[in-house]
């Protein structure tokens, strides 16, 4: 391994684990929820596309966090797939350094957009009047601008720093993608306080200031459930927050197993990124689509269309046939 920076060529990806064995199993295993996320998804963001009762701001953000899951499991996963194919488990040096800029920014996107999603339901709950108003197609758009652009940029003085190191003992990196904290590990230098900042950043900016903005936001909203004076009225109400609330709760859990493990516990720190970035984006669909009326609704729309052609089509035929004999 050379000593400057612009030497190093290429890093070696060591994966979910180097067990021989365990190969196949992981490759099935990451394949599956791959494209359980592939299907999801897409379908979901197809279905928002195409039906115009989903073009709602709910539905607008649920979109957004079908790209980023979509996008942010695609980067994640690929080498494990690619590596038991081709059996290739390096990656160059540039590569490398882009795929670690789009991991780290897409990991709080999904959180930016839960938080805008949470006052999304603040508004249609506790302002359901001024709705329309208030939650207006420019105020969509600034919001979900705001969280793709801010979770681009906040990364960026990390990339550059790691992007700057001038040494690095090894060029094994113990993760299956190209991140912070395995980059930590390899470099000559003592990166305890980048480490430290990255922390710190971590748990303000992805934890506890969305944290606090969903907690205001559901503090509101369980207030005005609450003085609901109909049950049907306050089950409708819960109802319509209770996908968001169970998507934020798995998250939210994962990202507290996350951060209380230690920085030298590499492996328990992959398998909760492996969760994160592959298990969470294949049930956020899920969740939308099983507990959500208004997907289902659509689907079953989609469905009846699509047979409709169908029938179309097939009559369609049957009369050319009928032509080209006569």
């Amino acid at each position: 391994m050379k000593n400057n920076q612009t030497m190093v060529t290429y890093f070696i990806i060591k994966g979910v684990t180097d067990v021989p064995e365990l190969q196949a199993p992981i490759f099935v295993l990451v394949l599956l929820i791959y494209l359980v996320v592939l299907t999801g998804n897409i379908t979901l963001l197809l279905l928002v596309c195409l039906d115009s009762h989903l073009h709602t701001p709910m539905y607008f953000f649920l979109a957004n966090l079908s790209i980023v899951d979509l996008t942010s499991s695609t980067v994640s996963l690929h080498k494990i797939l690619l590596r038991f194919i081709t059996g290739d488990n390096t990656v160059r040096y540039l590569p490398c350094m882009v795929q670690f800029y789009i991991f780290a920014s897409l990991s709080g996107h999904g959180l930016f957009i839960l938080t805008a999603m949470s006052y999304d339901r603040y508004v249609a709950i506790c302002r359901p009047l001024n709705y329309k108003i208030i939650m207006n197609n420019n105020v969509c758009l600034v919001l979900a601008s705001f969280c793709w652009v801010f979770g681009f940029i906040q990364v960026i003085p990390f990339v550059w720093f790691v992007s700057k190191i001038s040494c690095f003992s090894t060029n094994v990196i113990d993760h299956f993608v190209c991140d912070l904290v395995p980059f930590m590990e390899i470099a000559c230098s003592d990166l305890t306080i980048l480490g430290r900042l990255a922390e710190i950043q971590g748990l303000i900016v992805y934890t506890i200031i969305p944290c606090c903005l969903i907690l205001t936001s559901y503090v509101f909203i369980i207030t005005t459930i609450v003085k609901i004076q109909s049950s049907i009225g306050r089950k409708k109400a819960f109802y319509t927050c209770s996908s968001h609330l169970t998507v934020i709760l798995l998250l939210y859990t994962m990202l507290i197993f996350q951060y209380s493990i230690p920085n030298t516990n590499l492996g328990s720190k992959k398998l909760y990124s492996l969760f994160n970035t592959a298990v969470v984006p294949m049930l956020n669909p899920l969740i939308y689509s099983l507990k959500n009326k208004d997907v289902k609704a659509a689907f079953r729309r989609r469905i009846e269309k699509c047979k409709d052609s169908v029938v179309v089509c097939t009559m369609v035929t049957s009369v050319i046939k009928v032509k080209n004999k006569t």
